[in-house]
């Protein structure tokens, strides 16, 4: 975290200190200098929350649903599961692989498991939770897509639909939630 002491850092006392120089006049250099610490000091600062910010939030969850969805309809259909069965399944595994790949970066960075597990849940619940929502109510919605096998074209038309629109409605969801200093904000402070 020494990223955040210096994010927050007033430059100008130190005039032309080894870590700062030509950081005089500062102040005046943000689109050079700040762009940078600007990003980062929105994870942790409620209510700066960017659009762009929310969608690597949102994308990185959409990612882990995906696995676990198709993959889930893969193991339901070559099992012979029925409708039911199989989306059970490929939600269940869209929360374990959006769990995981939290997990994986949070792990990396030297944390426990039981630490980053409680950030995982936190970061990860209701991001994953909206997403499994829209994402299954269009599939059960569309005419047809529920009885869909994969090697049918509209099996794979739907779930990109599905997949697309559950990004753009879970995007703000992502917003609300870093601007309060929750979801992928608690997992930001891993990162660096």
């Amino acid at each position: 975290m020494q990223h955040d002491a210096h994010a927050h850092h007033d430059h100008s006392a130190h005039g032309t200190h080894d870590g700062h120089k030509g950081h005089e006049g500062h102040e005046g250099r943000q689109e050079q200098h700040g762009g940078h610490h600007e990003g980062h000091g929105a994870h942790h600062a409620p209510g700066k929350a960017s659009w762009s910010m929310a969608a690597r939030a949102t994308l990185h969850c959409l990612t882990g649903c995906a696995i676990g969805e198709v993959l889930g309809m893969i193991i339901g259909t070559a099992l012979g599961w029925g409708n039911m069965e199989t989306m059970i399944l490929a939600i269940i595994l869209a929360f374990f692989f959006g769990y995981a790949l939290t997990l994986r970066g949070i792990l990396a960075a030297g944390v426990d498991f039981k630490t980053a597990f409680k950030v995982a849940l936190a970061a990860d619940t209701l991001s994953i939770a909206v997403m499994e929502i829209i994402d299954n109510g269009v599939i059960a919605l569309w005419p047809g897509a529920m009885d869909a096998h994969l090697s049918d074209p509209i099996f794979w038309i739907v779930l990109a639909i599905a997949l697309a629109a559950a990004f753009v409605i879970t995007t703000p969801v992502n917003k609300w939630l870093i601007g309060r200093g929750k979801g992928h904000a608690v997992v930001h402070q891993y990162h660096h």
